[in-house]
């Protein structure tokens, strides 16, 4: 089904669009691949953060959800969380806060005693019509939210890491054939990819995998929330498969990567793109 014209403020509420997203609450099947791991998940109140968090808890993992403010997004993902027999922890503050970051790994770890997958989700975006519609502020709070989170999240996680442990960045087709009107959210996602790749040499030697996952136009509450509403009613129709992704779309790929089967998988990026190619 093809989203309706819509607007929101950001960042945006799942309940309030139309069609409301699938993150697979009724179709995602666990098969325990991922059974008493640690997951924190950024971001995982809603969209592909929350399709993820339920297809961890059914795959047999406890998760931290971090989250902004979007507090009846995140309980209904920590609902579903529950409901497959897991444990949740639910932490809400701003990830461009250093500071908050370290906090986050410090209250899972208290809580859990170790993290095995930490899964880098949060994002935000904005369009600008021209170079000098994006502010000072605007540029840094797309680089602190996107990129810099994931680099202070990383450092205060791996302590806490065994081998095996697994870190996951949410990139983007973005990253390779950049979107001019979406600049800063553009820089970001290459410095995933980037970041992503160059984490799994230098954590190699712990047994820590890194790896990324490059999605195209999927419908999440950031769509409605960011973008001019004739856009939103367009979104996701320029890919060859012809419509936006599902956040359920994505989970597997996050599980794969999450999970002792992938244990030769690192500094690689997987597209989930609707058929557009990441060089």
């Amino acid at each position: 089904m093809s989203p309706e014209v819509q607007q929101q403020d950001v960042p945006g509420s799942t309940t309030r669009m139309n069609p409301e997203p699938d993150h697979g609450e009724k179709s995602y099947r666990g098969t325990g691949r991922l059974n008493g791991k640690i997951a924190v998940i950024t971001g995982g109140d809603s969209g592909i953060g929350r399709a993820v968090a339920i297809a961890y808890a059914r795959e047999g993992t406890d998760v931290v959800i971090s989250y902004l403010n979007e507090h009846e997004d995140a309980e209904q993902t920590a609902h579903w969380v529950r409901e497959a027999g897991r444990q949740v922890l639910l932490i809400a503050g701003d990830v461009a806060d250093p500071a908050h970051c370290r906090v986050i790994v410090d209250r899972a770890v208290a809580e859990f005693g170790r993290i095995d997958v930490l899964v880098n989700n949060a994002a935000y975006q904005a369009m600008y019509d021209s170079l000098e519609d994006i502010s000072d502020q605007e540029w840094d709070r797309t680089i602190a939210t996107n990129l810099s989170a994931f680099f202070h999240l990383a450092k205060a996680a791996v302590p806490h890491m065994p081998p095996g442990g697994s870190i996951i960045g949410s990139s983007s087709v973005n990253s390779d054939t950049p979107n001019p009107i979406l600049l800063p959210y553009d820089v970001t996602k290459a410095g995933i990819a980037n970041l992503t790749a160059a984490l799994a040499g230098l954590l190699a030697d712990k047994g820590i995998r890194a790896n990324s996952v490059a999605p195209g136009p999927i419908w999440t509450p950031l769509i409605p929330a960011t973008m001019k509403p004739e856009a939103v009613e367009k979104f996701g129709q320029n890919v060859p498969l012809g419509r936006p992704g599902q956040p359920a779309e994505l989970a597997p790929v996050y599980v794969l990567l999450a999970s002792d089967e992938a244990s030769y998988v690192s500094a690689a990026r997987i597209a989930v793109t609707g058929g557009k190619p990441v060089l």
